[in-house]
């Protein structure tokens, strides 16, 4: 709906732009997400789609990195894995709470503002990329660092494509 829209422009949260992909498409939404100044994806343009189901907002949208991007809570597809993403109701896993999960009340805005968390902060617990996780764990300023830089240069290059 376009009140979602306006309501993005009239306040534009720090460190992403939202819009639709293809105008006559409300349910398909590009995302680009600036990397979180002091962490490993500073300088990192990242670009996103979020796909919201037509009984949005009872369910959560999916969210998939189109950029090139290496961290434990993002799958090998770019597929995004955290929590508010979640369909709503308790995990029957026990990991997560009820309220940790979807809520209708979630908008772009408070997805994006958990995804900026998720890159300064990731969740190593439950690991959607194992690999970037366990280096994320024993050698986060070596090898993972590394990964993650030349992930930030390579968005540099096709942010704006």
């Amino acid at each position: 709906s376009t009140d979602t829209t306006d309501q993005l422009n009239k306040n534009p949260v720090e460190g992403f732009s939202a819009g639709l992909i293809d105008e006559n498409d409300l349910y398909r939404w590009e995302v680009l997400i600036i990397g979180p100044p002091d962490t490993h994806y500073e300088g990192g343009v990242f670009k996103a789609h979020l796909t919201f189901p037509k009984d949005y907002p009872l369910r959560p949208p999916k969210m998939r990195f189109i950029t090139d991007i290496w961290h434990p809570n993002v799958d090998k597809n770019g597929d995004v894995c955290i929590s508010i993403l979640h369909e709503p109701g308790e995990d029957k896993y026990g990991y997560e709470k009820a309220e940790e999960r979807w809520l209708p009340i979630h908008t772009v805005e408070t997805i994006m503002i958990s995804v900026i968390s998720m890159l300064a902060d990731p969740n190593g617990d439950s690991p959607a990329n194992v690999d970037a996780a366990k280096e994320w764990r024993e050698d986060r300023h070596g090898e993972f660092k590394r990964k993650v830089a030349r992930c930030v240069r390579k968005s540099q290059e096709t942010a704006f494509e």
